[in-house]
């Protein structure tokens, strides 16, 4: 299994960061930071995902490659 590569990690720190904006903005009754919050956590998520799906399909390729190189 590899690491996580670049694109996970940004999504989870705009997942994060976006959360800790949300609330704040949710908190003060500030509805711009609230929703721009949740606009970066969704980013974040979207990011992140893409990450998780690169990562995998290397993970295939690797895979592929190691069966037929037995």
């Amino acid at each position: 299994m590899r690491r996580p590569n670049d694109n996970e990690i940004r999504g989870k720190i705009d997942e994060a960061a976006g959360t800790v904006k949300e609330n704040i903005g949710r908190a003060s009754g500030d509805i711009t930071l609230e929703n721009e919050g949740a606009d970066q956590r969704f980013g974040g998520k979207v990011e992140g995902g893409l990450g998780k799906a690169r990562r995998k399909i290397s993970e295939g390729l690797d895979d592929l490659g190691d069966k037929l190189n037995k």
